[in-house]
This record gives structure tokens, sequence and C-alpha cells, in this order.
């Protein structure tokens, strides 16, 4: 590739916003290293589209690094409910308290420090440095690296070492000479990946659009596009079943607080059995209650609480597809005729009204919401 094309690089996409990129997204022309920060975190593997009714609802509830870091990680974790990779919320919380204690509450300018803080990254800290504080700072997400890897025709994967280190090279070659192009540059290369050179329909192919980079990009002029970057063939994933206890008394329900490197680690959720490997014949297996208690309850066995609920009600069977794996869940619901006390602080019974105040698994709001446990609006607030 030429030094040509590497200098005019920026300045083309830099034109190419100015006509065809995105506006009016509420993070957008946002200096707040703050906002920056919620926003890239937020639209880390999650769709625009969601964030973007997210986003203002959650930078009201917490309108400051200080207003974060001071918040309960519960309430943190129920505002995120819905969005998926919930280690993403809780080390949000984690590094506003990290900010607080150790910048005094202001984030550092330095790409470098902002990658020391928790949850933060190469990319993001380059995101944030160059959206609030103009740094001449890379990005390298994955929009990022398919547009680089078609333009120079880089083949290997780009999940490889050397190939990712050739690809924050060239992501640092691009950069714009002067630091006040570098909001609008980024935001440009974040764009162009999203809308323009996508994955699976880039405007290339489609001959609706005249790609700005026809004439310099080598996938384009090799036919490779679709084939670059080269994708790693994924296995299929595995799947698993599980026992969940719906447990009622009232107008309450047992919640269980997940440990917080577990799947859904830190929301409420319901007790669970632990997870095997999906067996259909699982579909027909009947649960006494006390080995429904023994499964998702172990440490919690007593006559006690065996005389006073109801026989396990085989409910729903619900599947739910994470990135890497799926699950199966079996409901069981049960009711109980007192509210049965428990020592354990992380098992609790929350009246119907206070639903929505706990981070949820979606599966299981959805759950709750189709079973009427709480009136429209519950879950919501």
């Amino acid at each position: 590739m030429s030094k040509t094309v590497i200098d005019s690089f920026s300045k083309k996409l830099i034109a190419w916003h100015a006509q065809s990129g995105r506006s009016g997204l509420p993070w957008q022309g946002n200096r707040d290293p703050y906002a920056v920060w919620v926003s890239e975190i937020m639209l880390q593997q999650t769709q625009v589209a969601t964030v973007l009714e997210r986003y203002p609802r959650f930078m009201k509830r917490f309108p400051t690094v200080k207003k974060l870091a001071a918040a309960d990680v519960d309430d943190v974790l129920a505002e995120w409910a819905g969005l998926g990779y919930y280690s993403r919320a809780r080390n949000l919380h984690a590094c506003a308290q990290q900010i607080v204690r150790e910048f005094a509450g202001k984030f550092p300018q330095d790409p470098a420090l902002l990658e020391q803080l928790k949850g933060i990254g190469r990319s993001t800290a380059g995101a944030i440095a160059a959206f609030a504080f103009h740094e001449r700072a890379p990005i390298l997400d994955a929009n990022v690296k398919r547009i680089l890897a078609r333009l120079f025709a880089i083949e290997g994967a780009i999940q490889d070492k050397a190939v990712n280190d050739s690809l924050w090279k060239l992501a640092t070659e691009l950069l714009p000479l002067k630091p006040q192009d570098m909001p609008t540059y980024t935001q440009a290369l974040m764009d162009f990946g999203a809308t323009w050179c996508t994955s699976r329909k880039p405007v290339c192919l489609s001959g609706e659009k005249k790609c700005p980079f026809a004439k310099d990009c080598q996938a384009n002029l090799s036919d490779q596009v679709l084939a670059l970057p080269k994708k790693v063939i994924k296995s299929k994933s595995p799947e698993f079943d599980c026992h969940m206890l719906l447990l009622r008394s009232g107008n309450s329900v047992l919640l269980q607080k997940r440990p917080d490197k577990a799947i859904w680690g830190g929301l409420w959720s319901l007790p669970e059995s632990p997870w095997a490997p999906r067996d259909l014949s699982f579909l027909k297996e009947e649960l006494s209650s006390s080995n429904l208690l023994s499964l998702t309850l172990p440490e919690e066995k007593s006559v006690l609480f065996l005389r006073n609920c109801t026989p396990p009600n085989r409910g729903f069977y619900i599947k739910h597809v994470f990135t890497h794996r799926c699950l199966w869940m079996q409901i069981w619901e049960v009711n109980a005729m007192k509210t049965i006390p428990f020592t354990n602080p992380n098992l609790k019974w929350v009246p119907l009204k206070q639903l929505g105040r706990h981070g949820l698994p979606q599966p299981i709001k959805v759950l709750l919401q189709g079973l009427s446990l709480a009136r429209d609006g519950d879950l919501k607030n």
C-alpha cells in the first residue's frame, strides 16, 4: 500500500463522514469523558438501536462518574438488565470508584492511563482520548479491523497476535495529523464500518453507492471483499439443561443472587440446579419437592420448607441463547403457604412491586412478566 493512500485515508474518511456519516446519536459530539466512556462500554456487543433506548436512561439515573461510583452495584445491574454481558456493568461500577479514588473523579487524558482502568481496553481508551481530549489515539474495534483487513488485503485470522499487531500499527499510521480532527475521524471510522464496509453487505458489492476507497481497497481490486477478514469457523455451541425453582409466597417471589464470575453474574435470578449437557429425557423427568429442593437449594434442606410448600408443578421450558452456549430452563412452580425465612444473604423474598429494583436476567424478567407476577410497569421502572 503506497504512502499516498496512507496519507490520504483520514482526509477521504472525514469527507465521507460529512456526506454520509451518522448524526443525531445521543452520545455524538459530547466531550464529557464520562458520557463517552459509558456509550463506548454500552455499545460493546450491543446493537445501536438498543443503546439508543437505554443510554439516555442510564445517564439520567447516573449523570456523573461520582454518582455512579456512589451507587449500589445492585442498582447499576438493575439499570443494565437486558443489555447482556453483565461483567461490563460490574466493571463500569468498579471503574467509576477507581476514578474517584485514584483520580479525584476526573478521567485521565493519557490513553495509557485510561487503559489501566478496570474494564477499559486499548481501543476503548483510544476512543475516550480521541473524543474527549482530541488525543491522536487509534481505535481498533471489530468494524475497524474489517476495514483495514480489506483495505490492505491482510490475510490471516484477526485473532492472531501477529495480525492484530499489524492492524494496530496501521491504525496508528492512518491517524490524521491534526488533533482537532480526531473526534470526527474516530466517529467516521466507526460509522463507515457500521454502515458501509459491513460484514455481509458492503456497499462496494451492491453498486448503489460508490465507496471512497474503491480504487485503493486491495480486497475490492482482487475480488476478496467477503473473504476478508478471514473468518474463523466456529464450533457448534454446546447446549445445557437446568431446573429452576419459581417459589412464590403471597405477593413475593424468591430470588437468588448469582456469583459475580458466573453467567448473569451479580444479577438476581431463580434458584437453579447445576447445568448438565442437554438430554431430551430431561423433559420427562419428574421431581419431588425433596429432589427439587436438593437440586436448586442444596443448603436449605429442611422439613419446615417441605411441609409449607405445595408439590412442584412443571412449568415453562425456556430456551435462552448466549454467545457461546445455549441453556434450556425447566421452570418448576411451587407455592409456599408462608414466607419461609432464609439466613443466606444471597436468598431473599422480593415483593412483586419491587422486582424492577433488581437486576434480572432477561429471560427471567420476561418469564415473571408473562406469568403476571407484577403489574404492568413493575419491571420497567
